[in-house]
């Protein structure tokens, strides 16, 4: 599903709610999501999971096409980790 879909989705099953507005809030959700991350924080939601920035440390690696090394700088990645309530439903043990 892309954002596009989300959006129509929750606009179809709340026909009180115009699309501007679903896809404002919508966006809204997802730049605080952003934002958070950025500044390091975690964001949890519960049954969903919860995101967090974890770091790599500067390394050396190597160009798998010349195997020479190269200098790999330190970099903060996203990291996902699914709740327990996700995790239940794709296994097929859903409550």
């Amino acid at each position: 599903m892309i954002r596009s879909e989300l959006i129509q989705k929750i606009a179809d099953e709340n026909p009180h709610l115009v699309q501007r507005d679903v896809e404002r809030i919508v966006n809204t959700v997802f730049e605080e999501i952003i934002d958070a991350m950025a500044r390091g924080d975690r964001v949890e939601l519960r049954g969903f999971g919860a995101f967090s920035v974890k770091r790599r440390e500067a390394r050396v690696g190597r160009n798998p096409r010349t195997g020479e090394a190269v200098q790999v700088e330190e970099k903060a990645v996203p990291f996902f980790k699914t709740g327990k309530l996700l995790r239940d439903r794709l296994n097929g043990q859903a409550e």
